[in-house]
């Protein structure tokens, strides 16, 4: 089985686009892609995106890449792909090795939904809630149509994406970020990245952005807008997709994101019941841990990062 996406040419070229030096390093056969980003013009810092599988290796990995990475790289971050029963912790039988911290921040969602698709249809319709095998119908009965389209139909989906954003106070990239994913994309063989619309009577509603990558399909951004809610746009699109991910010959479907537990006041809880509604398999990663190369910096970095998320997400909001 292929690694994550996030860890594909395809990725690493597209956030090339945007500030980041993309090494790839051989380590005991495994191909592992690190981002390096410069901040200050003085210091940089190392992200790695679901790598490594096992955390067996993880010091000697780090070890390795401190002594082939630039040498203002002051720590590394890894996005943690192995699955544990809280998300926050290391594993679930250990803590985490000497010399590595919790990040301040998750960059990739450390909680998420997963559908089976190595079932058949009826039993993933059947392993559904009863709401969302409903709402599908609904969705077939109020005649939503959803179609595939190609990236120059994007302007289409952005600006239902922006009305989204103001909906529900969700930062968002500009216009060209998600156009240079569909341009990257589209030379490249072994990853499928489609855009999807749902529209009522020619009056485009809804929109996904997937991504197929071997056996593995994610469901990446969606949008919609406030018209004709009630034909219930989101679970027409969500079954397309997850029927061509499955004729595609994937056997999963990642939703991507989602708070870790029912707790009704969250304030993503619509969310987790959307995306549980498909599938009950709720599951966790440890998040971003940090390895530091520069001990002192590092931690003068890290108080200034949470210092920034707690103006992001606590006063920034009041």
């Amino acid at each position: 089985m292929k690694s994550s996406f996030l860890q594909s040419g395809l990725w690493a070229s597209f956030k090339a686009a945007f500030g980041w030096k993309p090494y790839t390093f051989d380590f005991k056969g495994n191909s592992i892609t690190v981002l390096v980003r410069r901040f200050l013009k003085k210091f940089s810092l190392a992200y790695i995106p679901y790598a490594p599988d096992t955390d067996t290796d993880i010091q000697e990995l780090s070890l390795f890449l401190k002594k082939r990475l630039p040498k203002d790289v002051i720590f590394i971050r890894y996005d943690l792909p192995w699955f544990v029963k809280e998300e926050g912790r290391w594993s679930d039988s250990s803590d985490a090795p000497k010399h590595f911290y919790k990040a301040s921040l998750d960059i990739q969602p450390p909680s998420s939904v997963i559908l089976d698709l190595t079932q058949t249809e009826d039993e993933i319709l059947r392993g559904m809630k009863e709401r969302s095998r409903r709402n599908i119908k609904t969705a077939a009965k109020k005649s939503v149509v959803v179609t595939r389209h190609a990236g120059d139909d994007l302007k289409i989906w952005y600006e239902l994406y922006k009305e989204t954003s103001e909906r529900d106070k969700i930062a968002i990239h500009p216009f060209d970020y998600y156009q240079r994913l569909f341009m990257i994309a589209a030379g490249q063989d072994d990853i499928d990245v489609r855009l999807y619309l749902a529209s009522v009577d020619g009056d485009v509603i809804a929109g996904i952005i997937t991504l197929f990558y071997g056996k593995q399909a994610v469901y990446l951004y969606g949008a919609s807008c406030g018209r004709k809610r009630e034909t219930m746009p989101a679970y027409a699109l969500q079954w397309q997709a997850i029927r061509d991910a499955k004729n595609a010959g994937c056997e999963y479907y990642d939703f991507y994101g989602c708070p870790p537990n029912d707790d009704p006041n969250h304030p993503m809880h619509g969310l987790f019941l959307f995306k549980t509604g498909f599938s009950p398999n709720l599951v966790h990663h440890p998040g971003a841990w940090d390895y530091p190369c520069h001990g002192m910096i590092y931690h003068l970095y890290r108080i200034a990062e949470a210092m920034r998320k707690f103006y992001y997400k606590k006063l920034k909001k009041r």
